[in-house]
């Protein structure tokens, strides 16, 4: 007689297990419960399984109806199938609720009416997702450190938050607080978003970790996990205020670890000298290093970039997670279709650092690098709601890497036409709302493409729909047409839609600079016919490149081979 083995269950492959398609979208069309509710709360309690692989989970969602509310629909992966429900502190029957799809419905025992509160506690767990490639693919990761240690981080930009909690998965479903308690195995840490509320051991050796953060962003609530060292420091701020500054790195790399920290002080002084105050001061600067490239986790930046070295002298993949701090967390697009307010002004972020520590050489060096990644096949806005993968994902119809390169462009040239100090004043408009912020007046809010052009036409008493519509809302850049006859260089811009783009250029004429001023889209002047002319000698203007197109489809060939 032969006994049966018990064999362990296998542990899940990247991929692994299958979502539903309302579980990998996030954004987009919401159901009218959700808009309905304001997330006021949300305690989360986590408990990590390495051996497993797996998440058991109590979430405690305090919401507030803003209209006439007789369910709750909640979003959650339903591969952490729910086991209990509390209602204000009344257990549900089981099979009250259902989560088909990856939406949980929940029934109120009684309709809640407009400006009442409810809280439902939900207790769950599971196997969560593994991402395939972090972070461009949300989900676990699941890895070891190089001694074999447990190394573990969450990453959901584009899957979204109920990848591993329920939660309302759309910009505008962040909650005013979250409280979360993330218990690991012994010799294991866990750091989070927002403050330290204190660390507990347990009998057996686990220890949790309490954290509070105020108004997380949803996808940048992250859990991770490792046997890391800490490095920490205080910065005393241009405002005046002390603001906690800390890292954590995996044992044995002291000395990068001290190099990487020895950049937060200055990218954070160039941030609010250029922007404004750092959003979170009253909770600290956070980077913790991942088993991946990296994210903009609210208060603790994923760091994967292995300490790379660049010539511009600092760590691109660190100074852009950290910039979204005010590109995404503080300031966030309420629909994904305006993404480029992230990830357009955090790359732009990258030149003009560059500019401010080595001056326009580097500026222009780093500005000509994002130019030939510009693609145009998309616009970069299209005035709908949509997910994030309709506009990250190109095979979904979204413009891609545009909304970062071309974005950066557009606010480099928005910047030579409108000048630094109105740029200045639009930017702090988007991101605090107001151009005197100040530690203690401003909290994190939602923008939007037209709240941006709103913000331009009243810094500069101009209406750029023009600028606005060529850059974002068409596909093809604009083009400059020259003709030469005689004496006479005659320019004429060329749209895609064929609108007008008065755009003033600067032709350099022998040693001479002329700045073209472009009404209607057309512009003339007198050049000796022997004369050297250049169009744009500064590359102010993001323009068609018939070079960079042709470098483009080269180096798709050469892919090819």
């Amino acid at each position: 007689m032969f006994l049966p083995l018990l064999l362990a269950a296998a542990l899940p492959a990247k991929g692994e297990p299958a979502i539903t398609a309302q579980t990998a979208i996030s954004g987009g069309a919401r159901p009218p419960e959700q808009r309905a509710m304001r997330f006021d709360s949300a305690d989360l309690q986590f408990e990590i399984l390495p051996d497993r692989e797996a998440l058991e989970g109590i979430a405690t969602l305090t919401f507030t109806a803003t209209a006439p509310l007789g369910r709750l629909v909640i979003d959650l992966d339903r591969n952490l199938p729910v086991s209990a429900i509390a209602i204000d502190g009344v257990p549900l029957a089981p099979g009250t609720w259902s989560n088909p799809e990856g939406q949980l419905f929940v029934p109120l025992p009684h309709p809640l009416a407009k400006g009442r509160s409810v809280t439902a506690r939900i207790v769950y767990g599971g196997t969560p997702h593994v991402a395939v490639k972090a972070p461009w693919d949300s989900g676990m990761v699941w890895s070891k450190t190089p001694d074999g240690r447990t190394w573990f981080a969450t990453t959901a930009e584009g899957i979204g938050c109920d990848i591993f909690w329920p939660c309302l998965d759309f910009p505008e479903g962040r909650p005013a607080v979250a409280t979360l308690h993330i218990t690991v195995p012994a010799g294991l840490k866990a750091p989070s978003n927002g403050v330290l509320l204190g660390v507990d051991t347990l009998a057996d050796g686990r220890t949790r970790w309490n954290w509070r953060a105020g108004h997380p962003n949803t996808y940048g609530i992250a859990l991770n996990v490792g046997p890391y060292e800490e490095i920490s420091g205080t910065y005393k701020s241009r405002f005046g205020n002390m603001i906690p500054m800390m890292y954590w790195y995996l044992p044995g790399e002291e000395k990068q670890a001290a190099a990487l920290f020895a950049e937060f002080a200055p990218t954070l002084d160039f941030y609010e000298s250029v922007v404004g105050p750092y959003p979170f001061a009253d909770e600290k600067v956070g980077v913790v290093e991942t088993p991946h490239k990296g994210m903009e986790h609210q208060t603790i930046n994923a760091y994967g970039n292995g300490y790379a070295k660049a010539p511009e002298g600092f760590d691109w993949l660190f100074h852009h997670e950290f910039g979204h701090e005010w590109f995404g967390n503080q300031l966030t697009a309420a629909n994904w279709d305006d993404y480029w307010l992230h990830e357009g002004y955090e790359s732009y972020m990258q030149p003009l650092y560059g500019r401010w520590r080595e001056g326009e050489a580097r500026y222009a060096v780093m500005l000509d690098a994002q130019r030939n990644q510009i693609a145009n096949l998309k616009p970069i806005v299209s005035g709908t709601l949509r997910t994030e993968e309709q506009v990250y994902e190109t095979s979904k119809g979204g413009p891609g890497q545009d909304i970062y390169y071309k974005g950066a462009w557009m606010l480099h040239t928005l910047r030579g036409l409108i000048g630094d100090a109105a740029f200045a004043a639009v930017t702090r408009l988007e991101v605090y709302g107001r151009t005197d912020p100040k530690p203690g007046n401003f909290a994190p809010r939602f923008g939007s493409t037209c709240e941006y052009e709103s913000f331009v036409r009243r810094v500069t008493g101009k209406d750029y729909g023009w600028f606005f519509d060529a850059y974002l809302r068409q596909a093809a850049l604009p083009e400059l047409i020259q003709t030469r006859t005689g004496n006479t260089l005659a320019l004429a811009w060329k749209t895609a839609a064929g609108t007008p783009f008065p755009m003033p250029v600067e032709v350099q004429i022998g040693e001479r600079i002329v700045r073209v001023r472009m009404t209607d889209g057309h512009g003339r002047l007198s050049v000796p016919a022997n004369a050297h002319v250049v169009i744009d000698p500064a590359a102010r203007v993001l323009k068609r490149s018939i070079a960079v197109e042709e470098y483009q489809a080269w180096q798709t060939a050469q892919k090819k081979k």
